[in-house]
């Protein structure tokens, strides 16, 4: 299931296909991983999945960063540096792209995965500078409320 507008879409259980996690990585367990990618940005530079993942304790390298919402089930991730916390249902963390972690996953966990390709820092700082150089100067404006559809016209 891809959706390239803007939705909704809910992800179906036939949705999901197979994610593997690569053997070389599991630690303990057989863990099962499924996802479906829910819509990709226009630019391609972010899409968000659902992910789920049976029980298990494996590797886990994000080669982009990754905002992770836990839906349902729990899981203990660990850094590199020991670091480790517990996500829950409801729980959001970052996962910094380039880093490994260790997924410990209990019974069982599914996410909602915001995947983006980071910029360096100096780039975004100067977007963001540019961006506020041109609201500043006024040539970067709210749209014209005139130019909005008519609520009244636009069909449901």
């Amino acid at each position: 299931m891809h959706c390239n507008d803007l939705g909704p879409a809910a992800p179906q259980p036939d949705d999901f296909t197979p994610a593997p996690i690569r053997p070389e990585w599991v630690i303990a367990g057989r863990p099962q991983a499924r996802a479906v990618e829910l819509v990709r940005s226009p630019d391609g530079t972010c899409t968000s999945a659902q992910w789920e993942c049976t029980a298990g304790t494996f590797h886990w390298f994000f080669w982009i960063e990754e905002t992770v919402h836990i839906l349902e089930g729990e899981v203990l991730v660990r850094d590199a540096e020991g670091r480790h916390a517990l996500l829950r249902a409801g729980d959001v963390a970052v996962m910094p792209a380039n880093t490994w972690m260790v997924w410990h996953v209990e019974r069982y966990v599914r996410k909602l995965a915001i995947c983006r390709f980071p910029v360096p820092r100096p780039f975004g700082k100067l977007v963001r500078g540019v961006q506020y150089v041109r609201t500043a100067l006024g040539s970067r404006k709210r749209p014209d409320v005139q130019q909005r559809p008519d609520a009244a016209t636009v069909p449901f």
